[in-house]
Parts: C-alpha cells; sequence; structure tokens
C-alpha cells in the first residue's frame, strides 16, 4: 500500500467535511463522494471512468442533500499522469471536469484533445525549463538522463532535452524504464549509468520507478554523481533510506500548513477503519495485526486488541511535515466546490432542487479564483496554475538523518531571466557547498576557442589558442576575434592593446648616436670656417675661389643639421621639410663642389698660350652655375610638394604587432628625381675631377675632389638597396647615415688638408709652394 496515496484520499476526506461545515462556502449544502482505487493500473481507471461517467455505482454521504444525477458532475484526480490522460479521454465527451492533483504531463495542457482537463499542480512544461535552468546555472554541460517510460517521464524528459539544448547543454545519454518492463532493461540502464562519465544525473522518473532503480544501483554502486530530482520523488520520504542520493537536488511543489489535517488523519479508530477495506488495509499493514472479529488469527497475523496508537507511527500516512502534493488534492476539492457554489448559490442562498450539469461546472471552474489559507487558486486557458516550485535538497543533519531543504524558489510568473533564485547554501553529494563539476570538456580560458570533436556532441571540444591577431575575452568563446588595425593581442590574446608606435625618437639610443654626429659634423664644418675665415688671406684659401669655400661650409653645415629633421615623430611639416630641405642643401653642396673642380680645370686650361677661357667662367659665372644647378632641384622639389607631397603615415604592413610611424613619400617619383639629380651632379662633378687629378700642383684640389665624390657616390649607391631593404626606423637611420657619411666624407677629403697646412704647414701656406716651385714636404 502507497500510504502517501492514502493521505492524498483522506485529505479529499477531510477538505470535503469542512466545506460540508462552512456557512460560507455552499451553505447548507452536503458534498458527497467516492474514492476508487485505480491500483496505479491505467485499465483499473479506465474502468473508474466507464462507470462514473455512465452514472453507475454512485453513493453519497447524504442522497436527500442533493437532486440525483446522471453522472458524477466533477473528478479529482488521477495522480498519474498515464491514467489521467486515459480517464480525460473518457470524460472530455461528456463535459465533466477533470481536476488532477499530481499528473503533470505537459501534452495535458492541449485542450483539442483533453477539453475538460484542469489540475493545481504545475505543468511539467514549466518544471522542465525549471530543471534546464538550474543545470545552466551551476555549470554542468555534459549529463546524463534517465526517465520512466510512461506519458510522464517520455513527455517530461522531452521538454527537458528541449530546453536544455537551448541552453546549450549536452546529454550523453537518455534512458526510459517502467516497473512492469524486464528485470534485464533495469539491469541495462543500471549499467549505463555505471560506464557513464557525466557526474549530474537527471532522473524524471515516477517513484515506483524511481525505487527500484536505487535498489539495482545499490547492489553494485556507481561512482558519487549528483541526482537531479523531478517532483514526483524528490519529497517521497521512502527514497530517503538510498544513501545514494544524498545531496539530491530537485524541484518540488511548494510547502504548505493544512490546519487540522494531522489530528484528522490520527482521529481514526479501529471500528472506523473496519467500515472502509482500504483504511482495513492500512491499519493491519501498519500494526501486523488482524481486525477482524474473531479471536483467533487472520493470514497469520494476531488480532488487534486496541491498544494500537497512530500517534506512535512514522510513516508518510502520519507524517505532516512535508504538505506538498496533499494542498493539491486540498485546492482540487475546494476547487470543485466554489464551482458547484457559484451555479446553486446566489447571495449566500443555495437552491437543492437545481439540476447541476457537468458542463457548468466545467465553465465555472474556468473562472475560479480564490485563495484558501493563503494560497491562491487558479486556472489558465489551458487549465494550468501558475507554475511555483521549491528547490529541495536532501541534506544530512546533525543527527544522521535526512531532511528536505528549501534552497531556492522558481516563479514562472516573474520576468524572463529572474524566475530562478537561490536562498540558502546546497550541500552536494561530497558533503561540500562546492558545486560538483560534469563538463564532457575543460572549460578553453580567454585566449583560446571552441573546436568541436568529429562525431562527438558539441559539449566535447578540443582548445585551441587563436590565431595570430586574434583574441577571445570570453571562457568557452566559440570564435576569436580579430583585433582593429591599430591593436594587437597581449601574451595570453585576450585582450587587444594599442599597437605601440615605433619611429626614430630623440630619447633612443641610436636617434642620440646620430645627433650628436650631427651636431658634431656641423661643429667641424663651423669650425673649419672659422679656420678658414681667420686665415681668407692666406693663398691657399685663396688659390680655388674662397666664396665657393665658404657657400661649401655653409651648404655642409647645413647638410649635418638637416639630418635632424629626421628624429623625432614624423609631422606634416617635418615629412615636407626633412626630404626638400636635404635635397636643396645637397645640390647646393655638390654644386659648390662641381665649381670648385671646373675652376681647377678652367684655371689650368688659362695657363696654356693664347687661352682667355677664365673670362667665361670667372666668379660670376660661377655664382650663376651653382644658382642654376640650386634652382633646379628647387623646382623640382616644389612640384613634389605641389602635386603629392609627402605625409606621416601609420605603416601597419611590415610589422604586424606595431606600427611604424614613418613620412609616406607621397609621390616615389618626386623622391627619386631629388636623389637622381644629386646622383647625376655628384657623378659629373666625379667625372671632371678624375680628369684633373693628375694636373701638375703641389696642390691639386681635383684629386680630393675626387676621392670626396667617390666616397659620395658609394654611399649613396649602397644606400638605394640598404634605404628599401631597412625595416622601420631603421629606413630612416640608413638616410641619416647616407647624410652624415657623405657629408663626413666631404668635410675630411676637401677640407682637412688644407686646414693641417694652414695649422700644421703653414710654411707650405705660399703661393711659390702652390705653383710647384718650392719642393713640397707635406703631403
Amino acid at each position: 500500500m502507497d500510504f502517501r496515496e492514502l493521505r492524498f484520499a483522506r485529505a479529499l476526506q477531510f477538505a470535503i467535511q469542512e466545506i460540508n461545515n462552512s456557512s460560507d462556502l455552499l451553505p447548507g449544502i452536503t458534498l458527497g463522494y467516492h474514492i476508487y482505487d485505480s491500483c496505479g493500473s491505467v485499465p483499473m481507471a479506465v474502468k473508474v471512468a466507464l462507470q462514473l461517467a455512465n452514472g453507475l455505482d454512485l453513493i453519497f454521504n447524504d442522497t436527500d442533500s442533493c437532486a440525483k444525477s446522471a453522472a458524477v458532475p466533477a473528478l479529482v484526480g488521477e495522480s498519474g499522469s498515464t491514467p489521467s490522460i486515459s480517464t480525460s479521454r473518457f470524460f472530455g465527451p461528456f463535459g465533466i471536469p477533470q481536476v488532477s492533483h499530481y499528473a503533470t504531463c505537459a501534452c495535458l495542457s492541449d485542450k483539442r484533445q483533453y477539453p475538460t482537463f484542469f489540475r493545481t499542480i504545475p505543468s511539467d512544461h514549466h518544471q522542465a525549463a525549471a530543471l534546464a535552468r538550474m543545470v545552466k546555472h551551476f555549470g554542468w554541460t555534459w549529463i546524463g538522463a534517465v526517465r520512466s517510460d510512461s506519458d510522464y517521464g517520455n513527455n517530461g524528459m522531452a521538454s527537458f532535452l528541449k530546453a536544455a539544448e537551448e541552453e546549450g547543454i549536452c546529454v550523453e545519454y537518455s534512458e526510459a524504464y517502467y516497473r512492469t518492463q524486464p528485470s534485464s532493461k533495469l539491469k541495462r540502464v543500471a549499467e549505463v549509468i555505471r560506464r557513464s562519465t557525466a557526474r549530474v544525473i537527471v532522473a524524471f522518473l515516477a517513484s515506483g520507478d524511481m525505487r527500484l532503480l536505487l535498489e539495482e544501483l545499490s547492489q553494485q554502486p556507481p561512482p558519487p554523481m549528483q541526482w537531479i530530482g523531478s517532483e514526483s520523488w524528490v519529497t517521497d520520504p521512502e527514497m530517503l533510506r538510498y544513501n545514494l542520493c544524498i545531496g539530491v537536488v530537485g524541484f518540488a511543489i511548494p510547502r504548505s500548513v493544512i490546519p487540522g489535517l494531522r489530528e484528522f488523519l490520527l482521529d481514526l479508530s479501529p471500528e472506523q477503519a473496519l467500515k472502509f477495506p482500504l483504511l482495513t488495509e492500512f491499519w493491519e499493514s501498519s500494526f501486523s495485526c488482524s481486525l477482524k472479529r474473531q479471536t483467533g488469527s487472520s493470514a497469520g497475523m494476531p488480532a488487534c486488541d486496541g491498544t494500537e496508537d497512530l500517534r506512535a507511527l512514522q510513516n508518510p500516512y502520519t507524517d505532516t511535515s512535508q504538505l506538498r502534493v496533499t494542498n493539491m488534492v486540498y485546492k482540487a476539492t475546494y476547487a470543485i466546490a466554489h464551482a458547484l457554489h457559484s451555479i446553486v448559490c446566489k447571495e449566500n442562498r443555495c437552491d437543492k432542487s437545481i439540476i447541476v450539469d457537468p458542463h457548468k461546472v466545467f465553465d465555472q471552474l474556468k473562472r475560479v479564483n480564490f485563495t484558501k489559507n493563503n494560497y491562491s487558486v487558479s486556472f489558465d486557458t489551458n487549465g494550468d496554475p501558475v507554475a511555483t516550485y521549491e528547490l529541495v535538497n536532501w541534506q544530512l543533519q546533525g543527527d544522521s538523518s535526512v531532511d528536505f531543504v528549501t534552497v531556492g524558489q522558481y516563479d514562472a510568473s516573474k520576468p524572463k531571466g529572474q524566475e530562478f533564485s537561490l536562498s540558502r547554501a546546497i550541500i552536494w553529494y561530497d558533503g561540500s557547498e562546492k558545486v560538483p563539476v560534469s563538463v564532457c570538456s575543460e572549460s578553453c580560458l580567454p585566449g583560446m576557442r571552441k573546436a568541436v570533436k568529429k562525431g562527438r556532441p558539441v559539449c566535447c571540444y578540443d582548445c585551441i589558442n587563436c590565431a595570430e591577431g586574434e583574441i577571445s575575452n570570453e571562457t568557452d568563446s566559440l570564435d576569436c576575434h580579430k583585433c582593429l588595425p591599430e591593436y594587437w593581442p597581449n601574451n595570453e590574446k585576450d585582450r587587444c592593446l594599442p599597437k605601440p608606435v615605433e619611429f626614430l625618437s630623440w630619447d633612443e639610443i641610436l636617434g642620440i648616436i646620430l645627433a650628436a654626429f650631427s651636431v658634431a659634423g656641423s661643429l667641424v664644418a663651423l669650425s673649419i670656417t672659422l679656420v678658414f675665415y681667420k686665415n681668407r688671406t692666406s693663398p691657399i684659401v685663396k688659390a680655388n675661389n674662397s666664396e665657393l669655400s665658404f657657400l661649401l661650409l655653409l651648404s655642409l653645415t647645413l647638410c649635418f643639421l638637416c639630418s635632424l629633421t629626421f628624429i623625432g615623430r614624423p609631422t606634416e611639416w617635418s615629412c615636407m621639410l626633412r626630404h626638400t630641405a636635404f635635397g636643396i642643401i645637397f645640390v647646393l653642396c655638390i654644386s659648390c663642389v662641381l665649381g670648385k673642380t671646373i675652376v681647377v680645370l678652367m684655371a689650368f686650361k688659362a695657363t696654356l698660350p693664347g687661352s682667355n677661357v677664365m673670362k667665361w667662367f670667372g666668379p660670376p659665372q660661377q655664382r650663376l652655375s651653382v644658382l642654376g644647378f640650386t634652382l633646379v632641384q628647387v623646382l623640382i622639389c616644389v612640384l613634389w610638394l605641389t602635386i603629392s607631397p609627402p605625409f606621416p603615415y601609420n605603416n601597419m604592413q611590415h610589422y604586424k604587432e606595431k606600427i611604424i610611424l614613418e613620412c609616406n613619400l607621397g609621390s616615389a617619383i618626386g623622391f627619386w628625381a631629388v636623389l637622381g639629380y644629386i646622383g647625376l651632379l655628384a657623378f659629373l662633378c666625379f667625372v671632371l675631377a678624375f680628369l684633373a687629378r693628375k694636373l701638375p700642383d703641389n696642390f691639386n684640389e681635383a684629386k680630393f675632389i675626387t676621392f670626396s665624390m667617390l666616397i659620395f657616390c658609394a654611399v649613396w649607391i649602397t644606400f638605394i638597396p640598404a634605404y628599401v631593404s631597412s625595416p622601420g626606423k631603421f629606413t630612416v637611420a640608413v638616410e641619416i647615415f647616407a647624410i652624415l657619411a657623405s657629408s663626413f666624407g666631404l668635410v675630411f677629403c676637401i677640407f682637412a688638408p688644407k686646414c693641417f697646412i694652414i695649422v700644421f704647414r703653414p710654411e707650405q701656406n705660399t703661393k711659390k709652394h702652390l705653383m710647384g716651385k718650392v719642393p713640397s714636404k707635406a703631403l
């Protein structure tokens, strides 16, 4: 005998007793009832349905209180979903309403198939959603599932699996079992559970099926696992004797209090029990004695002696500490009573002569809305109540007993995402408050992405590092995302950081060294200028157009200083200045050297008899030649700046992890035209100087110009491949180096020998010595 089901039946008796004694609800009307035991059998339930639908075997407490109907006006039951489905199919065509207290199958919400079905317990549609939400909340993505092979289990699990899939939860296995199936099926299900890798198992089972499964598992216990229970068994005290389920978590009907019910249940004498076969069976099962009047024993049991005390019993019938489904019976009975009241009573006066038509009861049940013992009762268009659950946890107490502890709530009427809440800590199967882990694959850390394993569920995956330039900043990221062009991932690849900007700056060692050489070169050129100016009347200074020499020294000073414009953060003005200033100043410099070379050649030509060539290349012509050569470069630079000037540019192509801030040439043709013109003048100067290198003179400046041009050309020829291949800031460093090297070559090759004579060999600084009339000792 299922003592809890007997308590449900007695709760209906208690509710009807309260209603019959009420002066507010159906005053003067006495409700009758007939309780059938379907024995958990669908055929038995169908048989009862046929009898009730045809008005057979109707028994009322007071046959004079109500007009006799052709059929019963309403039904409370069944406890199971499958029997309720069967009975509702019979009652529907007759319009007889059925209010179930424990049938939770979501299929019963279909009004096309079950038009007269109501229930006071929420649909499994909500429980499935609540279970999936809870599983997701605790981070379990790899679970097992077992269900009753019935309408309750199959429909409930189908709803759960659909909700779980939407939440991204994977199910390792989903097994079904019903208590009437062969034991071999039960053993197979138990073996699947033992072999599984999932540490969390959702059990959508009826109490009887769950009991059999736990008994089978107890014979060879599986590794510790976390059980998630449905409302059918999660608060069934009969399950507490199985140690496998310590720490169970599941949703249950909210706990309630029904004043007076415990006293009613315990107010049962042997005489009263003997009147009803079910109560007789309960009494004899509880006390192991026979209620028969004979002095002898019955069925091997001694006769009851009247000393039996119900209060001393500890079983589900007497345990009213967990009134959950019992309250659903209580509410269902009152719902029917309120519907009847709306039919036969007006202004608190009831008419016993009114024939109660089941269709009218059905119509009134749809409008029912009342509160009893602070519990509201109403039905939506599907005949379902508002879904509210308590999250129950089986917690081990100090006296080694296990208690059902409410640790959270689920209220489907709250806004989406706020339905589920925890109110206290959960004690899991291992006795700790640490949430157990049940995943197929460990979480992928930020900086990685998930790659699904072929042929496995989506929860089984490998963790792969993000590709270069990509990040993932979330755990279990499905994809990596590229950083914006101005950003680059950190080492962990979980954040995009601004790329470092690289340019030849003033505060780095390379920039400081180049700047030092630039300043040093300009100081050397200024020092030579000072020496030349101080000795401007000396023959060695006057020998080769001192005016061109001073202009050349000035241009060399500017050449050294213009290299400083290449250091520092490029700006719009610095980009235009550095290339054009360098081009114009270098042409001015080479023009002066070219002028000096031509002067040397013309000077020796002028010594030939009958030659007046010097009048065609005197100082005015020399100035004009320098100006003319320089103006050509100025014109090239003006065209360059006008058509497509250089500009600051963030180069992100050369390096992926950093930005090269450089000056974009704007027009490559303009840049190479400037360099090409400088190279043309340098080559011309080199050729002329090479031709004049062997002219007689103790101080033939042409050979020094040859050397300087040789160095100049060598530097700038090697500059081209170095410039093209140098990365980042080193491109600028190569250009500065070329400027400094060629400038130092001109300074030392052309002016160092003269300075040496002026400072250390003043006796050679005479006109006779320079003309070759005095033997040379210096060089």
